[in-house]
């Protein structure tokens, strides 16, 4: 830092920080306080920590690299170009290297690629007094998450778990095995981040123990750790129930063309099943061209069932995705949707016939028939309503079952689906009531 140059401060840094381009980035973490810069630095995502890391001149990149958890700077690695990724391995001491390299076999959405090796542990035959200078020995060096202290034997087979709390509350002479606790919550290295989430959800812990088939313990999944992962999976599922692929990065971070092309596909997958309307317009064109005043509710019809459709398809996709219901639930999601879908058509379909009427006697828009209109359109939005519903809460079942992800039934989707079925259901309504009269 230059004697002339006015120190940052973090949190001038952090709000400025997006709108930085990558060399204003550098040079202002440069100007950042010795004291707050490793607090910053951690505070970044891993995205942007490793393009930091990439611009600092060789000598200054050990620093950074090295002040990073094994699971963090796994993340760090994994967000650089493969060409890049030696270089900033090389930067590690032995010993981290060695768990980098071993977190980096398991999938990045598994627990054993999101856990930190380091935790601290405790032998099941020590006293309260020898657990506590142990962890103490274990704290001065390289562990930094100290939530629990967890009791392995000579083969680190985890046989149970004991808080600080308990520690210092014991006698000095009681042993660890006394006062830890067997019940233990755990997951395996292969499960999946997103059940994870739940557990740390329903528990309430600060870190679960990841165990491999032995019961041999790998290492930890902080509260840290899954707060990421919960911000990640929901921003993936928004983008997705909003009819895109899901961005991997930022929104400003991600290049014009490749923002192009995960918005572009869901675009055209859409417009081709719009033109599905078309076709079925053109199908009741003798109807319309009869009862042009029929033309005048496509929209109102069609956009009554997408909405009902979306909204339906959206509540379901989270309450999976929360585990509030599960596959075998869908009969029992359809009973529900169903009478919700009657309840809420019959009252649009109401609110539609009454305008109809007032717009009649006020204005006399719809003609001699207009009271058979308003029946039509009512009815439709009844039949339209109840389909939109129950399409949009069976469609996220149908995927789950299928292996993919619910999120993909998008809400634009179910809208695209339910226009089309949604004009089949209008003029059919339309040919059975005003048959003899418009039709």
């Amino acid at each position: 830092m230059s004697l002339d140059a006015e120190p940052i401060f973090p949190h001038e840094l952090r709000d400025a920080w997006p709108a930085l381009s990558r060399d204003e980035r550098v040079e202002s973490f440069k100007l950042v306080p010795h004291a707050t810069a490793d607090d910053f630095f951690l505070s970044l995502s891993a995205q942007e920590q490793a393009e930091l890391i990439l611009l600092l001149a060789p000598g200054e990149r050990r620093t950074w690299m090295r002040l990073l958890a094994p699971d963090d700077a796994v993340d760090v690695v994994q967000s650089v170009a493969p060409q890049n990724r030696d270089a900033l391995m090389s930067e590690l001491d032995e010993t981290t290297r060695r768990e980098v390299l071993a977190l980096l076999a398991y999938a990045e959405d598994d627990a054993g690629g999101l856990m930190n090796p380091r935790f601290v542990r405790v032998r099941p035959e020590m006293t309260s007094d020898e657990a506590i200078s142990y962890l103490r020995k274990q704290t001065r060096e390289k562990v930094e998450t100290v939530y629990y202290a967890y009791v392995l034997d000579a083969q680190q087979h985890l046989l149970g778990v004991v808080s600080l709390r308990q520690l210092f509350q014991a006698a000095p002479d009681k042993r660890v095995a006394d006062v830890m606790s067997r019940d233990l919550i755990t997951v395996s290295e292969d499960t999946d981040q997103e059940a994870v989430s739940r557990l740390f959800s329903e528990h309430g812990l600060m870190a679960i123990p990841v165990v491999d088939a032995e019961k041999r313990m790998k290492g930890i999944v902080t509260v840290d750790d899954i707060v990421q992962v919960v911000q990640e999976e929901a921003t993936e599922d928004i983008q997705k129930v909003g009819g895109m692929e899901a961005l991997d990065a930022p929104y400003f971070e991600v290049g014009f063309l490749a923002m192009l092309k995960k918005r572009a596909g869901w675009l055209l997958v859409l417009f081709l099943g719009e033109m599905l309307t078309a076709t079925a317009m053109g199908h009741f064109e003798e109807e319309i061209s009869r009862a042009v005043v029929l033309a005048l509710f496509v929209p109102l019809i069609i956009s009554s069932g997408g909405n009902s459709g979306s909204q339906a398809t959206t509540l379901i996709i989270r309450s999976l995705a929360l585990s509030e219901v599960r596959l075998r639930d869908w009969w029992r999601v359809m009973h529900r949707e169903v009478l919700a879908g009657l309840a809420l058509g019959a009252i649009l379909g109401t609110v539609g016939i009454l305008r109809i009427l007032i717009w009649q006697s006020v204005f006399h828009t719809y003609g001699e028939h207009a009271v058979l209109i308003a029946l039509t359109v009512g009815v439709s939005l009844l039949g339209v309503v109840t389909w939109g519903t129950l399409s949009g809460s069976m469609l996220p079942f149908l995927l789950r079952r299928l292996g993919f992800d619910p999120a993909s039934a998008s809400a634009p989707f179910v809208a695209t689906l339910v226009d089309v079925s949604g004009l089949v259901i209008y003029f059919s309504a339309a040919a059975v009531l005003l048959r003899g009269t418009l039709l």
